[in-house]
């Protein structure tokens, strides 16, 4: 009988890998610790608590206490919590067939338009050297 068979849910913590976003730090997909390969995109792995004790110690970056942690690591429910926010976070807010408030463009009168600028030849070139403009080119010596 292996060790796996003689834990309960009681003896047992959820860990996960945090979905990889290198905006937020989150940038390991893989992490192997006492034999099991954790990756990101298999999402939640069920482990001993003592397991999950060290996992919730492991960075982002080794040796680094500064980067995010690596590991979501939590009780089943707290698990489910988390799996309902992200599922709701990435819902589409809208849809083709809601309805939907007008977004009126900027045309009302006082708005700048193209038509109002300055025709192309009474604009100053770019790169286009002015006499008044003060600066002085430095001599080689």
């Amino acid at each position: 009988m292996t060790q796996e068979a003689k834990l309960t849910p009681q003896d047992t913590l959820l860990v996960r890998l945090k979905p990889h976003d290198p905006r937020r730090g989150h940038v390991l997909r893989r992490f192997t610790y006492a034999g099991i390969k954790f990756h990101e995109e298999r999402g939640w792995y069920r482990v001993s608590k003592d397991v999950a004790a060290y996992l919730k110690t492991v960075h982002q970056l080794p040796g680094d206490t500064y980067t995010p942690s690596a590991f979501d690591v939590c009780t089943d429910e707290e698990a489910r919590q988390i799996d309902a926010k992200e599922e709701h976070d990435s819902k589409v807010r809208r849809s083709a067939s809601d309805e939907l408030k007008l977004s009126p463009a900027r045309g009302e009168p006082g708005a700048l338009t193209t038509a109002d600028l300055p025709e192309q030849a009474a604009r100053p070139q770019p790169g286009a050297a002015r006499a008044d403009d003060g600066r002085g080119r430095k001599e080689r010596g």
